[in-house]
């Protein structure tokens, strides 16, 4: 039996990070069981890639991090997305739409041939 997990195709990380944080400011771990669940368990993103892509947004501007409490009273660094972010995201989703529409065409063809 196969795994129905696959690699996220690079590039994506960001986008997908910066629309869960377009739902709700949230720390490390928690962005990372939100992309599970919501994806049904078939995104899962390891701290090595996540933190570095965490890091990456915020010094792009499009991520502001301040220190908070979690849910289990530890300190956390919780991510929310600035206007700046916001408007990559808005980018970020346009080229996404574009480049999958582009997919299914060249799928769509394959299968009236």
């Amino acid at each position: 039996m196969s795994s129905l997990r696959f690699p996220i195709p690079q590039g994506t990380l960001d986008m997908l990070v910066l629309q869960i944080l377009s739902l709700e400011p949230a720390h490390g771990y928690g962005i990372a069981q939100q992309l599970e669940q919501i994806s049904k368990s078939v995104v899962q993103v390891n701290q090595g890639s996540l933190y570095p892509a965490l890091h990456r947004l915020e010094q792009k501007g499009w991520l502001r991090a301040e220190w908070k409490q979690s849910e289990t009273g530890r300190e956390a660094k919780f991510y929310s997305l600035t206007r700046s972010g916001q408007k990559q995201l808005r980018v970020e989703k346009d080229s996404w739409a574009r480049l999958t529409g582009a997919v299914q065409l060249i799928f769509d063809e394959g299968a009236t041939q």
